[in-house]
């Protein structure tokens, strides 16, 4: 892919306290660390984008459906109170997009299991911790538009694509 390919990344993985519990959850790894000094990284929390705040309630894809779901209108984005919040996860995932597309992000770095992050995996909309193999709204959407999705445990990976190995 090259030395200039962008690369969007999920803000908590950068250190950004954004996550729903009010936390980050930071990835170290020297290629991110190059990668924001070559100014290649854009970093974006979709649910804050789209004026979720934070601390916010847990929230899960109902029923368990995923990502293409909710965009397909489909499914529905459940917060534990019960609060239906699917329309904010909708907009989340077209400010991802947009950012991407305006900043020329080929790639993305994004947390996985998030139900709008997750490109591995996300929780059944069961609220008891329970995983399966699915993607978040926002990740959905990226792949949908071309957008290289990665998730974190997927880091060496996307190393390898972008800079053949060199780390």
């Amino acid at each position: 892919m090259g030395a200039g390919s962008k690369i969007l990344v999920s803000a908590c993985l950068m250190g950004h306290a954004v996550r729903y519990d009010g936390k980050a959850k930071p990835l170290r790894h020297a290629a991110l660390d190059r990668w924001q000094a070559e100014g290649r990284l854009v970093t974006i929390c979709p649910e804050m984008s789209a004026g979720m705040p934070v601390p916010r309630p847990p929230a899960e894809i109902a029923d368990g459906r995923s990502g293409a779901d909710v965009l397909a209108g489909e499914a529905h984005v459940i917060e534990a109170t019960g609060a239906d919040i699917t329309d904010g996860f909708r907009q989340a995932a077209e400010n991802a997009l947009a950012l991407a597309r305006a900043t020329g992000c080929t790639h993305a770095l994004l947390i996985d299991g998030s139900p709008s992050c997750g490109s591995r995996s996300i929780y059944d909309g069961g609220f008891a911790g329970r995983k399966q193999a699915g993607e978040g709204v926002a990740a959905a959407l990226l792949r949908r538009n071309g957008i290289r999705v990665f998730a974190d445990h997927e880091i060496d990976t996307l190393v390898a694509e972008i800079d053949g190995g060199r780390d």
